[in-house]
Parts: C-alpha cells; structure tokens; sequence
C-alpha cells in the first residue's frame, strides 16, 4: 500500500502540493484526475522517490521512499521525459535491466514484436504515441509491484489505449501490480480505476472508491403529476444538484437504486427514470458539493 501523509512540496515562491493525503491499496487501479499544473506529477516523483517532500511522508508498504534502493525495486514511474537523447529501445532495455532485477528480456522482445515497434530505432524519431507504448512495455516488464503511470494515455489512439488498459488488467491478475494513472481526462481512466482522487491547486479535494460512487449517487428524471409534490419528493432525497426544463425534473441523487426506488414508490409522477452517471457527472456533482465547479476545473 501507498500511504501518503500531510504531504507538502514547494518550489521557490509556488506550493505544488499542499497537505495532501491518500491511501492507495494494493492491486487497485487508483486515478489522479486533475489539471496542467494541479501537482499531479510533482505527487508522482515524490510516490517515485525521485524528489523529497518539504513536510510529510511518503510509505511503500510502510517504509520511507526516498533514497530506500529496496524499496524503490517496487516502483517503475512512467514520465514524459524518460528518454536519453540519442537513444534505442534496446538500450533503454538495457539500462533499465540493469537497474530491476525482475526485468523480463523475453517479454519486452514479445511486446515489442506486437505492438510494431523497432527495437533499433532512435526513440527521437517515434511518434507521440508510440513512446507512450515503448514506455508502458519498459513498465510492465519492470516487473514491479507500482507502476506509476503521467498521463500515460495521451498521445495513444483508441486501439492503443484499450491495448495498454488490457495489458494493466492481465499484469493486475497475474502479479497483483498496482498502477497509479494520472490523467487530465476523465473519460480515459472511467474504465480501469477502482479509486480515484481529483486533485486542484496541490490539495486532493476528495478522494472516492469508484463503486462506492457509482452505486451511491444516480439521476433522476421525472415529471410530477402535482407540483405540490415536488416537496414532498425533496424532503426524502439527499439532492446534490436540480434542473428543471419545462414540466421535466432532473435531480442527483445520493443513495443506492433500491432506496431511491422505495423513496419515489409513493409520490404520483407521469414519468420517471433512474439513470447511472458518468464520472464526469459524478464529479461535477461532488466538487459543487465542496465548493467547486469541475467544469472550470477541467477545461
């Protein structure tokens, strides 16, 4: 487990991170959502060891990260500026072989092979994309219990992204590995994470197992027989948010489907339909609960 405690960082006049805590369990994918500039990878290179909180603390599976050789053989970050310059595959294979004793020789041939890739080929000449992938394959035949993932998916096309999130999944299931993804974008961790913390001006503003969430928060539309029923429907609900369009209500909700069935069983409505949200919607509900508009946050 990844425990991260009160944890601080500052770089001359700007606070990167700010008192953040979070807990990240073991064989979960847990999600960092937030902006250019929200901290996200400053929060990974202190995770990684690589730079050294100025208050708080940083566990790998209770003990300290930085400068702990032992520990850090668990962890494998993924960063947008992992390259040397002139460099091939075959030499970050190399390096990187050097550094892990459980890296896989065999698998990065394997890999490499199927995602098309050269291994003699200057990395300065690839696309986007393809370090991306060059960069996950290097990951995952680490073969470390972390994989600590910067905007891992910008760059890959569709086919390439659910390629990588299958490759996650299978090490998940054979090795328990445990990835930690940050992301700018909602929609491209909506399918893999287990638990996810939105992170805004170096402070995490929550931090939500993602089930929890989606069992726990629904859409309601609906459209009341009476007006003077609108009360009534209010009084039972935990309502986060209301619209109204004409004659037709949309509300979320907290709490599960059963209770919200049971809770409008008894008020007269013409229609009516309980809907799952996205991410994106949940979180637009959450952080305007705390304050926030997600809208503003994300853009």
């Amino acid at each position: 487990m990844i425990e991260i405690k009160d944890v601080s960082k500052r770089f001359d006049r700007i606070e990167a991170i700010d008192g953040v805590s979070a807990q990240m369990e073991e064989g979960n994918v847990f999600g960092l959502i937030g902006t250019n500039g929200a901290g996200k990878s400053t929060l990974l290179r202190m995770i990684s060891g690589v730079i050294k909180p100025d208050r708080g603390q940083i566990l790998i599976d209770g003990e300290d990260v930085y400068e702990n050789e032992k520990v850090k053989q668990n962890l494998f970050y993924i960063s947008d500026e992992q390259f040397y310059p002139a460099a091939t595959p075959e030499a970050m294979r190399k390096f990187y072989a050097g550094i892990y004793e459980g890296f896989d020789n065999d698998r990065f041939a394997d890999l490499m092979q199927k995602f098309n890739l050269s291994p003699d080929r200057r990395i300065v000449t690839f696309s986007k994309g393809m370090k991306k992938q060059l960069s996950v394959i290097l990951g995952v035949c680490a073969n470390t219990k972390y994989l600590l993932c910067d905007e891992t998916f910008d760059g890959l096309d569709p086919v390439m992204r659910q390629a990588v999130k299958r490759l996650f999944a299978a090490d998940m299931a054979d090795r328990n590995m445990t990835p930690v993804i940050a992301s700018h974008n909602l929609r491209e961790l909506e399918d893999i994470c287990d638990h996810v913390g939105l992170l805004h001006q170096g402070g995490i503003l929550f931090s939500r197992d993602m089930d929890d969430m989606k069992l726990n928060i629904h859409k309601i539309q609906c459209v009341f027989e009476h007006e003077t029923d609108i009360e009534a429907f209010l009084a039972d609900q935990a309502v986060l948010t209301q619209e109204q369009r004409g004659s037709l209500y949309t509300f979320t909700v907290r709490g599960s489907l059963e209770e919200l069935e049971q809770r409008t069983a008894g008020i007269p409505m013409v229609f009516s339909e309980i809907l799952p949200l996205s991410l994106e919607e949940i979180f637009i509900s959450e952080t305007e609960v705390v304050g926030y508009d997600i809208k503003n946050i994300m853009e």
